[in-house]
């Protein structure tokens, strides 16, 4: 069952939302879901549920709390345009020192995995650098992963693009990527777009699929991390 959950960044005594969800069968550690810029919105809270089965301990934090509280927006032109400027007046550290709070609810009962889309995405990877406690981290499709790519990493990530990605230039990504840190395992998935882990028009089922398993052996193959 997803419940709503009430949690205190470490940077400025902001207390934020977040969706928590508890394993439906034998824990296997925490996992933290970062959002598109379009909030708590369906398809995390679907991402959430789809955790919580696999085994995991869930918090999803509504990371633009500090903005407006509980913000959900439509994928559609009015819901970017928000969307992005929320991102951008969130700045580097909140969002940062956020994950660290759902790190520090989750670390004391087993190894925590992080997993971000789109902006949450890019974050993935700066909190990878930035925060304590991570086990390893997914990140799918952030447009500035690329240009965070020289962070140096505190866990091992993967990352997923889509290879029809029209937002992101996939191959430049990659390049960043792989010439910063060539053990860094890095995916094109050639028959889908942006968003693709949403499983909407520009998604293939396969490639969906394909990144979900990757993504969970990652994290079963780096358990024994702290």
């Amino acid at each position: 069952m997803i419940e709503p959950t009430t949690l205190k960044s470490q940077i400025d005594g902001f207390e934020f939302t977040a969706l928590r969800a508890s394993p439906e069968t034998t824990r296997k550690g925490g996992v933290i879901v970062l959002q598109e810029v379009f909030g708590l919105d369906e398809a995390v809270r679907q991402d959430v549920a789809r955790w919580a089965c696999l085994g995991f301990e869930v918090i999803a934090p509504s990371l633009f709390d500090r903005q407006e509280r509980g913000f959900v927006a439509g994928h559609n032109a009015e819901g970017l345009e928000i969307g992005l400027r929320y991102a951008a007046e969130n700045g580097d550290d909140n969002p940062i020192s956020d994950v660290q709070a759902c790190i520090d609810a989750l670390k004391d009962s087993g190894p925590v995995f992080l997993v971000g889309y789109c902006y949450g995405g890019t974050i993935t990877w700066r909190a990878a650098a930035r925060t304590n406690g991570l086990a390893a981290a997914s990140s799918y499709y952030g447009a500035g992963v690329a240009a965070s790519a020289e962070m140096a990493l505190g866990c091992p990530v993967i990352c997923h693009f889509g290879a029809r990605d029209p937002y992101i230039p996939v191959a430049a990504s990659i390049a960043a990527i792989t010439a910063a840190h060539p053990d860094v395992p890095v995916y094109a998935y050639e028959n889908s777009g942006h968003g693709f882990n949403n499983e909407g028009p520009d998604a293939d089922p396969a490639d969906v699929r394909l990144a979900r398993e990757r993504t969970l052996k990652f994290f079963e193959d780096n358990a024994g991390r702290d």
